[in-house]
């Protein structure tokens, strides 16, 4: 998709946003007699207040005027080594919550400099529940003017990813995974790309990205109903 194409449709930001594809979504595999709809609690034994957490999608024009998004790949020795994520995390003291969380995480993980890119954000994607970290995920989307220079910090990034926004469109293939966790087995969707399987609270935060580029209607104000 070109970075003008996508930037029409995500500004002015819509008031309603679209689920993206259900195939993301994680579901418990059932047990017999048990049809449950969602993951398991916070913890093991009594859940607790999950924190605040913000992730940049960060779209850009790459030099033949196509849009990307910037993510990273977690390196070995920290928890969910290899996954792929958004630049983002916790919430700091200070921080002007959720935009702010959003820039200063990227800056530290990838060393984006918002300004110099010209980046500006547009709007906010639903808060992802993450369960098995005990965070309320909350997706800033922003554009940048020009291509970043980012450069991946040693000890929180192993490798800055740069895929085309055209892999996350409504349209675009979904594959499945499982994973086993206290026990119990999850089914989720993930998007192919370059060898990696992107899912989880990413794939859920791009899927919905891709559902608003995909709307023909996307930033543009709702139609009054046919009489």
């Amino acid at each position: 998709m070109r970075f003008a194409e996508a930037l029409a449709r995500l500004d002015p930001w819509p008031d309603r946003l679209p689920h993206g594809t259900r195939a993301i979504d994680p579901v418990v595999r059932p047990a017999p007699g048990v049809s449950p709809d969602r993951m398991p609690g916070w913890t093991r034994g009594e859940p607790v207040h999950p924190r605040r957490a913000a992730g940049l999608v960060l779209l850009y024009p790459d030099p033949a005027g196509e849009t990307r998004i910037v993510l990273t790949e977690r390196p070995l020795g920290l928890r969910h080594a290899g996954q792929v994520s958004l630049p983002g995390g916790r919430e700091d003291p200070g921080d002007v919550f959720p935009d702010g969380t959003a820039l200063r995480e990227a800056r530290e993980e990838v060393g984006l400099d918002a300004q110099t890119a010209g980046v500006r954000v547009i709007g906010h994607l639903d808060v992802v529940d993450v369960r098995v970290s005990g965070f309320l995920l909350t997706p800033v989307v922003a554009v940048a003017a020009r291509e970043p220079h980012l450069v991946p910090h040693p000890g929180e990034v192993a490798a800055i990813l740069l895929p085309p926004v055209d892999i996350f469109l409504p349209d675009a293939p979904v594959t499945p995974g499982e994973l086993e966790r206290d026990g119990i087995r999850v089914r989720y969707g993930g998007y192919p790309w370059a060898d990696r399987h992107i899912w989880g609270a990413t794939a859920r935060a791009l899927a919905q990205l891709g559902a608003l580029l995909g709307s023909a209607t996307a930033g543009q104000p709702d139609r009054p109903a046919a009489p």
